[in-house]
């Protein structure tokens, strides 16, 4: 069952669903538009093998990661970036992430993204550009967040390595 406004707004009230900072022009008919931070990473073009396993691997060498009031996301490039809002999902809810369609006609693309029960933190999402560049500002409705009840609530809320992240965050090596 995918939540309309109404229920969102009350998890919201109840402390159920933490969204900081919270603004009621962020909640839509079924789900919630938050907005982009002023963090970004670029992924480096480089030809430097990126070993998942290793615990001495550089990310410097992969990623560029950088703040600003504005970005100019330039063509067929991925990024990172993270939302300015702070979530805290209950373990009976889950949520699809997906690009508001204004940016997706621009031709950005995001993957398929799921928020698990249990999460908190910003979203880091990541994008894939146009073949033009296309500039966007710091607090920017972005992302579109849809949000599931689970037919029963989660035995085993998310806990995993970017439980608390705050920022755009590039992968948690090693991996296991």
């Amino acid at each position: 069952m995918i939540l309309s406004d109404f229920d969102l707004i009350n998890y919201i009230k109840s402390g159920r669903l933490v969204v900081e900072p919270f603004s009621e022009d962020i909640v839509r008919e079924n789900g919630l538009d938050l907005r982009i931070d002023g963090e970004v990473c670029i992924l480096s073009n480089t030809n430097a093998v990126l070993d998942p396993y290793s615990t001495t691997t550089d990310l410097s060498l992969f990623y560029r990661c950088f703040k600003a009031e504005e970005f100019i996301f330039e063509p067929r490039s991925i990024y990172l970036a993270t939302t300015i809002e702070y979530i805290k999902v209950p373990p009976e809810l889950m949520a699809f992430v997906e690009l508001r369609s204004t940016f997706a006609r621009m031709g950005l693309s995001i993957p398929p993204t799921i928020i698990d029960g249990g999460f908190e933190g910003q979203i880091t999402i990541e994008i894939h550009t146009s073949t033009f560049p296309i500039k966007i500002r710091r607090g920017t409705r972005f992302l579109h967040i849809v949000f599931s009840k689970v037919s029963t609530p989660i035995q085993k809320p998310y806990s995993g390595k970017y439980q608390g992240q705050r920022g755009a965050r590039p992968p948690q090596l090693p991996i296991a």
